[in-house]
């Protein structure tokens, strides 16, 4: 199979991260809850994990990292420390449901920076107008899922910064894709999911907190057990229950190979997949492909349809011959509302550092196949 699906997760990641996993379920217990080897193990490849995640994001203590199950869990602490009923939210026309839909169940007064797909100066202008009438709250992804399309994020966090506006970053598409930095954003939080580009297992997820959050859930901790409520400090204040240990310790070497790989360079290789993918479907007739003219504008995520045909169907049929895509609305209704594609959905194609131009290539011979059927 050719996996082309790394939006969704990377299947194919480093072998030490399953080699890390499966040791951890043999040989760590878990962190702080107990002085004996297994549990100190353990307890050393969480804190590592954290020191790993400061440094690649800018992170100004490993403690202020926070193991999360994914990006929704990490968002939904971020949004409900931040967003009450009632709050003017602004949010970007890109964001997942895993942005919209807390927002909607708390009752914020959303507001939606619209702005055209790919157009970056756009979308700073739709930010800079929402912002000028005032917000409580904004929340902007850094790539969105469907098209790839880079939000100017540093350029966003500034406008927020100056206008005293915290400001969530969705990471889930850029962390481990694109360089991050947290300190200079001066972001309230910034959530991903460990399992995209930073090739961890599923369950795994962090959430960077540039202030003191609220806990989403209580319970134990392994620390401050005779009081009632959930300690004060960080990271116990929001990880309550037991680790997925032998996730963080998969995540763990992720993160490492990331280090060892470069983040710069995975971008410039996703990106230069993604122009080759773009370029060959552009080239069949009756494809419609929503590709960035300006190459910096578009991370490792593409969308295309086959006009008159069933994005589904040929989403299928692509699976059926060994193409692993996605297609549909992707979970998030907003940016095929802001493109334009809401009725039909898109097919996507994402990339990782395992794919290559030859895979690429491959891929554009079965969609020119059915786009002739």
């Amino acid at each position: 199979m050719i996996y082309l699906d790394s939006a969704a997760t990377t299947l194919q990641k480093p072998a030490a991260v399953a080699a890390a996993s499966a040791r951890a379920i043999n040989h760590l217990a878990s962190p702080g809850r107990g002085g004996h080897r297994p549990a100190m193990a353990a307890a050393e490849t969480a804190f590592t994990c954290r020191e790993e995640a400061a440094s690649l994001f800018h992170v100004d203590a490993p403690e202020r990292v926070v193991f999360t199950f994914n990006a929704t869990h990490g968002l939904n602490i971020a949004i409900k420390t931040l967003a009450k009923p009632g709050s003017r939210v602004v949010v970007s026309g890109y964001e997942h449901n895993a942005v919209t839909r807390p927002l909607h169940a708390l009752g914020v007064e959303l507001r939606v920076a619209r702005s055209p797909l790919f157009d970056r100066q756009a979308a700073l202008e739709a930010f800079r107008r929402e912002l000028d009438q005032g917000a409580d709250l904004v929340v902007c992804t850094h790539v969105s899922n469907v098209f790839g399309f880079i939000l100017p994020i540093e350029e966003i966090a500034r406008l927020c910064r100056e206008r005293g506006a915290p400001l969530i970053v969705d990471a889930s598409q850029s962390a481990g894709c694109l360089p991050l930095d947290f300190d200079a954003l001066g972001a309230a939080f910034a959530a991903m999911p460990g399992h995209k580009g930073l090739y961890g297992p599923q369950g795994t997820g962090l959430l960077l907190c540039g202030m003191d959050p609220a806990p989403l859930l209580e319970g134990g901790t392994g620390s401050e057990s005779k009081r009632q409520d959930m300690p004060e400090f960080l990271p116990d204040r929001l990880e309550a229950g037991t680790h997925n240990i032998a996730g963080i310790a998969g995540l763990l070497e992720g993160l490492r190979f990331l280090r060892r790989q470069g983040v710069e360079r995975i971008a410039g290789q996703e990106g230069e997949l993604i122009r080759r993918m773009g370029e060959g479907l552009r080239a069949l007739p009756g494809a419609e492909v929503y590709q960035a003219q300006d190459p910096s504008a578009q991370a490792g995520v593409l969308s295309f349809l086959l006009r008159g045909r069933d994005c589904e169907e040929i989403g299928e049929n692509l699976g059926g011959r060994g193409y692993a895509v996605r297609a549909g609305l992707h979970c998030a209704p907003l940016a095929h509302e802001t493109a334009g594609t809401l009725e039909t959905g898109t097919i996507r194609a994402s990339v990782s550092a395992f794919n290559t131009s030859q895979e690429i290539d491959q891929f554009l011979q079965a969609v020119q196949t059915l786009a002739a059927g």
